[in-house]
């Protein structure tokens, strides 16, 4: 015996034109906020800071190293690169361009002699202008 009675059920009915407003205003949001990103290193490095750091001329752009706590290897860019690889790359950049400006971004932490790997590379591909070492200005107190 049943003492209720069966109702009818309808099948559940998806909105199709609701969902699509959301994606498309999901959409838009990602379309917006990625290109209004400021485009930095990938690899983020903490800068030494320095006070009497001065902001760099932009006419053209460096030839961008750096120097992390990841020892074996350097990033031009993205890549990670050895030491020798630099000294080929570097090279070949200067004998395209002789008035090549190089800037070089060493983490904090990273241990100096690598740096000085990084001198010693610019000044075996003959480089003619000096390096420019990337910091964080800080205030003057």
């Amino acid at each position: 015996m049943r003492f209720v009675a069966k109702k009818r059920r309808r099948p559940p009915a998806v909105i199709i034109v609701s969902l699509i407003d959301v994606l498309l205003v999901v959409l838009i949001f990602l379309m917006v906020s990625t290109t209004a990103k400021k485009q930095e290193p990938a690899l983020q490095v903490n800068l030494p800071k320095s006070s009497e750091a001065k902001p760099g001329a932009n006419e053209t752009k460096p030839f961008l190293i750096l120097v992390t706590t990841n020892f074996p290897f350097f990033f031009i860019g993205d890549r990670a690169v050895t030491i020798d690889n630099l000294q080929k790359e570097l090279t070949a950049a200067v004998r395209k361009d002789p008035q090549l400006k190089v800037a070089v971004r060493a983490d904090k932490k990273a241990p100096w002699g690598e740096v000085v790997k990084v001198w010693d590379v610019s000044k075996a591909a003959q480089l003619t202008t000096p390096l420019s070492f990337v910091m964080e200005r800080t205030e003057k107190q």
